[in-house]
C-alpha cells in the first residue's frame, strides 16, 4: 500500500467520523444548552438569529484528526517500512505528535473559554491576560519539543532570503509569531463555514509541501485535518447548525501554526496563511486608527465597517457563501504561490 494511499484513507476516515460524529453531539449540545451567545450591537444585526447555536462543534474534526493520524502513522509503520531503530524517523514522529500535542493544548484553552461563556450565557470568557499566559506557556514548551526532536536550526528561512542563525533570538521571535498566528485563526472564525473551508485548504496545501519536503508522517495529520475540517462543514455551513467554538479555532489555530513551524519554511508560512493574517491585521488598523482619531479629533473613527474584516464584506452586501468562496479561493491562490517557493 502506497503512503498517498494511505493518506486518502486517513482524511476519507477523518471526514466520515466528523460528519457523522455530528449527528451525535449536535443534539447533545442542544441538550446542555451550550449555545453561543451573539453580540449584534456593532454588527450584523441578522445574526442575532444564531442565538443559541450549538458551540464546541470543534470536537467533531479534534477527535476525527487526532485518532486517525495516529491510526494512520501505525499503518504507515507496520506496512510502509519505516526503520523503528532510525532516529530521524523517530523524530519525524515525535514532530508531529508535537504539533498534535499542541494543536489539542490550544483546544483546551479554547474549551475553557468556551465553557465559561456558555456559562455565563455572555461572551465574557477567559480575560486577555489569561489567554496570553496559557498560550506563551504552551508555545515555550512547543518550541522546546521541536528543538528536542530534530529541528535545531535557529535560521528563518524566507525563500530566496535565509537569516544566519539567530540563537535564542529566533525562540524570542517565534514566540509572537506563534501568539498572533493561533489569534488570527481564531478572528476567522466568525461567519459559517469561513474558518473551517479556509484551514481545509491550508491544510491541502500544507500536505503538498510536506511531500516536497519529505515530511510524510506530518502529512497525515495535515490530511486528517483536511478531512476533518471537511466532515464539520457538513454541519458549520450557512445556514449553521453548529459552530466550531474557540475549542475548534484555537486547535485550528495551533494546527497551522505548528506545521508551518515544522516546515520550517517560514515565507511559505506566512503566504499559506495569509488569509489569517489579513483577518488579524485589520483588528489591528481598525483599533490603531480609531485610538489615534479620538485622541487627536476627539472621537474615533473607523476604516472598515466592521473588524475582522470578513464582517467588513458581510455588511457591504456579500453573502456568507461570497465570503466563504472568496476567502477560501484567496488562501488556495497564496498557498500555491508558497509552494512555488519550494520548487524555486
Amino acid at each position: 500500500m502506497s503512503f498517498w494511499i494511505i493518506n486518502l484513507i486517513v482524511s476519507l476516515v477523518s471526514f466520515a467520523l466528523a460528519a457523522v460524529s455530528g449527528i451525535f453531539l449536535v443534539p447533545f449540545l442542544h441538550k446542555l444548552k451550550f449555545g453561543q451567545p451573539i453580540k449584534t450591537k456593532d454588527g450584523p444585526q441578522w445574526h442575532a438569529k444564531k442565538q443559541g447555536t450549538p458551540t464546541m462543534g470543534g470536537f467533531m474534526f479534534i477527535i476525527s484528526s487526532v485518532l486517525t493520524a495516529v491510526a494512520g502513522y501505525w499503518v504507515y509503520r507496520l506496512i510502509g517500512g519505516v526503520d523503528t531503530t532510525d532516529k530521524a524517523e523517530l523524530d519525524a514522529f515525535y514532530r508531529m505528535m508535537s504539533v498534535v500535542a499542541f494543536s489539542m493544548l490550544f483546544g483546551g484553552i479554547g474549551f475553557v473559554d468556551d465553557f465559561i461563556k456558555v456559562a455565563r450565557k455572555n461572551n465574557d470568557g477567559l480575560s486577555p491576560k489569561q489567554k496570553m499566559a496559557f498560550q506563551l506557556v504552551i508555545a515555550l514548551g512547543f518550541l522546546f519539543a521541536l528543538y528536542k526532536f530534530g529541528d535545531d536550526s535557529t535560521r528563518i528561512d524566507l525563500g530566496f532570503v535565509k537569516t544566519p542563525s539567530l540563537g535564542i533570538f529566533y525562540y524570542i521571535i517565534m514566540i509572537p509569531v506563534i501568539i498572533y498566528l493561533t489569534n488570527a485563526v481564531n478572528l476567522t472564525d466568525g461567519v459559517d463555514g469561513l474558518c473551517g473551508s479556509v484551514t481545509f485548504v491550508a491544510m491541502l496545501i500544507f500536505t503538498v509541501c510536506c511531500s516536497i519536503l519529505r515530511e510524510n508522517e506530518l502529512s497525515l495529520f495535515t490530511m486528517a485535518l483536511a478531512g476533518g475540517c471537511l466532515g464539520f462543514l457538513v454541519w458549520n455551513l450557512n445556514p449553521a447548525k453548529c459552530f466550531m467554538g474557540d475549542t475548534g479555532s484555537m486547535f485550528l489555530g495551533a494546527a497551522v501554526t505548528g506545521v508551518g513551524l515544522v516546515l520550517h519554511n517560514h515565507l511559505l508560512m506566512l503566504l499559506v496563511s495569509l488569509v489569517y493574517i489579513l483577518e488579524a491585521l485589520s483588528v489591528v488598523i481598525q483599533v490603531s486608527w480609531f485610538k489615534y482619531t479620538k485622541k487627536k479629533y476627539g472621537e474615533g473613527r473607523r476604516i472598515f465597517k466592521m473588524t475582522p474584516i470578513h464582517h467588513h464584506f458581510e455588511m457591504s452586501g456579500f453573502s456568507e457563501y461570497k465570503i466563504v468562496i472568496t476567502f477560501s479561493l484567496t488562501g488556495m491562490i497564496s498557498g500555491i504561490l508558497g509552494t512555488l517557493t519550494l520548487l524555486a
